[in-house]
């Protein structure tokens, strides 16, 4: 399949080993993303990291790897109270749901004029709905193919029909923006993702449960082969 936008990746960090966590980043230095997952113990069951992580990965990627993006999922209530330190953190892109907060659009406008790319996120259970007004202010829709809160989970194939539905409204209303999609993503389904729309591909377990530069290459052969 000819696609009109290159296939990106985004590794998840939440799946590398924390302990050796630069090793295992520098290990998918080829990588256009990195792909933060932030967890709060409310909005999801688990709590993963905060700002001063986030500052200390930005820190040695502007030594290390200075193109290498930052993708951070906020998965937290009231995200609107910790914009502004993950962006001053060195955030490229902070994503959002539409149930954490009551003012999405303010919120989308907030993470902007802090010069940080702004993105919705969609749980399985969220209906394309909650775009309708806000969809042109975007510059990236995430498709979550799992339910969020836990690594490791298992690709909702139901989703396939979303991606592709959301895939057609950003063409008609915003076609500038990212699609993304995060959840069970393997060398199996990527194709399947990619051809209903994906451009950037999240992969967590995928990518750092083995050598993670070779699981990268791999993901990357069977997405162009789609």
């Amino acid at each position: 399949m000819n696609h009109e936008k290159d296939i990106m990746f985004a590794p998840s960090i939440l799946s590398a080993d924390f302990a050796m966590l630069m090793q295992d980043i520098r290990k998918v230095r080829d990588a256009e993303y990195l792909h933060v997952d932030v967890m709060d113990g409310q909005f999801v069951p688990e709590i993963t990291i905060g700002p001063a992580v986030l500052g200390a990965i930005r820190e040695h990627l502007r030594e290390e790897n200075p193109g290498q993006r930052l993708d951070v999922h906020l998965m937290i209530i009231r995200p609107e109270l910790q914009v502004d330190r993950f962006a001053l953190a060195g955030a490229d892109i902070i994503t959002v749901h539409p149930e954490t907060t009551h003012h999405l659009h303010r919120l989308i406008t907030r993470i902007r004029d802090l010069d940080v790319m702004a993105g919705v996120a969609l749980n399985p259970g969220t209906p394309l709905s909650a775009l309708d007004e806000v969809v042109e202010e975007l510059d990236l829709v995430l498709v979550m193919s799992v339910n969020p809160g836990y690594g490791g989970q298992q690709f909702i194939p139901q989703v396939l029909g979303k991606i592709a539905r959301v895939s057609e409204m950003l063409r008609e209303r915003n076609p500038h923006a990212i699609l993304e999609v995060d959840g069970g993503i393997n060398h199996r389904n990527i194709g399947a993702v990619v051809n209903a729309g994906a451009e950037l591909i999240v992969a967590g377990s995928s990518v750092f449960v083995g050598d993670p530069g070779e699981n990268l290459q791999r993901l990357r052969s069977a997405a162009l082969g789609a």
